[in-house]
């Protein structure tokens, strides 16, 4: 078996193989490739037996964005399943994305064993709720109701740094670097609406795609309290039409303290697993916002990562004047298994939970002191 990354020459081969795996229906995409993607395909003796995709992205954590390799699209043609191509496929991305300066990894898992064995872990949620009209009628009214009109070219840099200010608070986001993120395709969307002040200073917006069923919120980012009260008026002026609005979360404070929220309510929830693909480098790129309140110290960590070999063994992990930096050496005191690495890195698990899942051994209150943060990590990209 030899895997090499596709082209589109091979976009029948990959898109048919995407097709019945995924039971795909409509247009097939005009191009395989898009900018800040590459793909791999598996073959032998002339014969696709299967392929992945990688995204270019960078996820916040700590406030600052760390390189971060999106891996979807992961499909095995029905007579190679059994022999090991989705592990090899998947071994060969990890060295790629470690070659390409990408320190963590994230995907979706339709078959989590196969990524759990690989050292992704369970690691933070994608959330959309759906409110019914009543109650968003029921929320409160911004006291001074800012000005709003549909979105232009010339929005777009103002858009996407009102959603890097929330986006680098939210652990999780993506910062939505182009190219792999193309602005201009919020144009084509059928709610675009920024929202701004007197002197034009534009202070959120809001996007949103009207379906049969719905109305689907894809962002709604507000600078501040009336900016998001009059983005969620917008909202309630579908009444009369929809009887329910399907919001995703990208900030739960809104939904949760600006929201007329039921006691129950319905929310789909998309789990995503991350990996730790390079330690050192995934240490360098975080933010650590509690480091400053700490008056320094180290941990001596043993990492057991088959995987990726290039950061298993032993580390010291120091904090010295609000710095975070892995250094080699140390007595390997606290071991760490390679899927306890994405959920002690997020946060989203402490060391307590890790050891009881028999994913850490050793004692290192300093690791949990250095990631804790309210709050489940979250994206709002799925790919």
């Amino acid at each position: 078996m030899e895997i090499r990354e596709y082209t589109e020459d091979d976009r029948d081969t990959v898109v048919r193989m995407r097709n019945l795996a995924f039971a795909s229906t409509g247009e097939p995409p005009e191009k395989l490739l898009t900018p800040g993607t590459f793909g791999l395909l598996a073959h032998e003796g002339g014969q696709a037996l299967g392929s992945l995709l990688i995204n270019d992205f960078a996820q916040h954590f700590g406030g600052r964005a760390v390189p971060m390799g999106g891996v979807g699209g992961v499909v095995v043609d029905p007579h190679a399943r059994g022999k090991g191509v989705a592990s090899a496929m998947v071994d060969t991305a990890l060295r790629r994305m470690r070659d390409q300066g990408q320190a963590l990894s994230v995907l979706y898992p339709t078959v989590p064993a196969l990524y759990r064995g690989r050292g992704w872990e369970r690691a933070g949620v994608l959330e959309r709720m759906t409110f019914p009209m009543d109650r968003l009628l029921m929320s409160p009214k911004a006291t001074h109701r800012l000005a709003t009109r549909r979105a232009t070219k010339a929005d777009l840099p103002d858009v996407h740094a009102a959603y890097l200010a929330l986006a680098s608070t939210v652990d999780g986001l993506l910062d939505r670097h182009e190219p792999t993120f193309q602005p201009e395709k919020l144009l084509d969307l059928d709610v675009a609406t920024v929202v701004h002040d007197a002197d034009g200073v534009l202070r959120g917006y809001l996007t949103a795609d009207r379906l049969k069923e719905g109305l689907k919120v894809h962002d709604l980012v507000g600078a501040d309290l009336d900016a998001q009260l009059t983005l969620l008026a917008e909202l309630t002026s579908w009444a009369g039409v929809l009887d329910k609005v399907d919001l995703r979360v990208l900030d739960p404070a809104f939904t949760g303290l600006l929201t007329s929220q039921a006691v129950r309510f319905d929310m789909s929830t998309n789990q995503w697993l991350l990996r730790v693909v390079d330690l050192p480098a995934a240490v360098a790129a975080r933010g650590w916002p509690n480091a400053a309140g700490l008056k320094g110290g180290a941990v001596d960590l043993d990492v057991v990562d088959a995987h990726a070999p290039w950061h298993a063994g032993r580390h010291r992990l120091v904090v010295d004047d609000g710095e975070v930096w892995l250094e080699p050496g140390g007595s390997g005191a606290v071991v760490l298994q390679a899927r306890a690495l994405g959920p002690w890195f997020t946060g989203v698990q402490s060391t307590h939970a890790l050891r009881r899942a028999g994913l850490l051994t050793g004692d290192a209150p300093l690791l949990d002191q250095l990631v804790a943060a309210p709050g489940t990590p979250r994206l709002a990209d799925f790919f």
